[in-house]
């Protein structure tokens, strides 16, 4: 087995193998590199540090996980109470619920602007979408019901949260699309607010991929509701900004395990999520879906740039006119 330590690498004995490093040979410890200003106790120091981080990080991946269990169970059995009660109890214990989520996994979540509603309209959230921490991220603060995939009503312990947050299943096929705008239709007018994320699938965290028009289809008709788009950016680890290489520890995309993810975000420290809600747009203002699409995302993904740069972000207005097309010539929609 290699232990490297400040760039160099010594073999270590197969026979240390085991025992504790204060009882290593002095053969078997990390080397000090010449020139570098380290004594052998500053060596051994070092070593020593380095394993608790590792154990440290463990234990603390570990106990947010039982942190959330254990607040899970109570909160479901609380949650199946309040959807059978008239009003908003359900709408509110949800937000409570996903705080507490964010709480446990210790993920400070930073909010700029301000929510839209409640002005008897209903509101649609549209967002980008990296990883699985949008979901707690965004329910913390914006009382909506989700809009997934169909089968994420069938994984364990998530679909069953996710049902009792009554969430809104679509399948995407071509067939249904009807029959689930209209599904979609009738929980506004229920006086419910929906939250989605027109990208289909999750990404890398580096760019806003383009939104898929057929999920704005539920903003077509005679009342549309409000749509307000949403930035959501990772920016904070060990409460440093995050950058091109650290960014990507939070997205969660392609064929990568839910578990193993967690077991490697959740073992850090100071992270934070900053969510940009920007200016409400009126569906009226834009001549087709399509119009529509290319506002909401030209929106998202300029407030995301924003909050990647680590630059001061404010709400933005949805742009004028109806072009379908980006400055770049790319559509913008799917």
């Amino acid at each position: 087995m290699r232990l490297p330590l400040f760039g160099h690498e010594r073999a270590r004995n197969p026979t240390s193998m085991g025992k504790s490093p204060q009882r290593l040979r002095r053969a078997d410890r990390p080397v000090v590199p010449p020139g570098s200003g380290l004594d052998p106790a500053a060596s051994d120091w070092l070593f020593r540090k380095r394993h608790q981080r590792l154990l440290s990080g463990s234990a603390r991946a570990i106990r947010r996980a039982v942190g959330v269990a254990l607040w899970t169970l109570p909160a479901m059995a609380i949650q199946g109470v309040c959807v059978l009660v008239p009003g908003q109890p359900k709408v509110w214990f949800a937000t409570v619920y996903w705080a507490g989520v964010c709480r446990l996994l210790g993920m400070n979540v930073r909010v700029i602007g301000e929510r839209a509603g409640p002005a008897g309209r209903p509101v649609v959230f549209v967002s980008n979408h990296s990883s699985w921490l949008d979901v707690p991220v965004l329910g913390s603060h914006l009382p909506a019901c989700f809009v997934a995939k169909g089968e994420v009503a069938g994984w364990p312990l998530v679909g069953w949260v996710a049902k009792l947050g009554r969430t809104e299943f679509v399948s995407r096929q071509r067939g249904a699309t009807g029959r689930e705008r209209d599904a979609l239709r009738a929980r506004l007018a229920a006086g419910d607010n929906l939250l989605m994320f027109p990208e289909g699938t999750t990404s890398d965290g580096s760019r806003v991929m383009p939104f898929r028009s057929t999920f704005l289809a539920v903003a077509e008709g005679a009342a549309p509701p409000l749509i307000q788009p949403v930035s959501v950016v990772y920016d904070r680890l060990a409460g440093l900004p995050t950058g091109r290489a650290s960014r990507p520890l939070f997205s969660w995309y392609g064929d990568m395990d839910l578990a193993g993810h967690y077991w490697r975000l959740a073992r850090h420290r100071g992270m934070r999520a900053t969510v940009l809600l920007h200016t409400p747009i009126d569906p009226a203002a834009y001549p087709d879906r399509k119009a529509l699409t290319q506002a909401v995302w030209t929106v998202v993904a300029d407030g995301a740039a924003t909050l990647r740069q680590n630059r001061p972000a404010r709400p933005l207005d949805g742009p004028a006119g109806a072009a379908g097309e980006r400055g770049d010539g790319r559509a913008a929609y799917a």
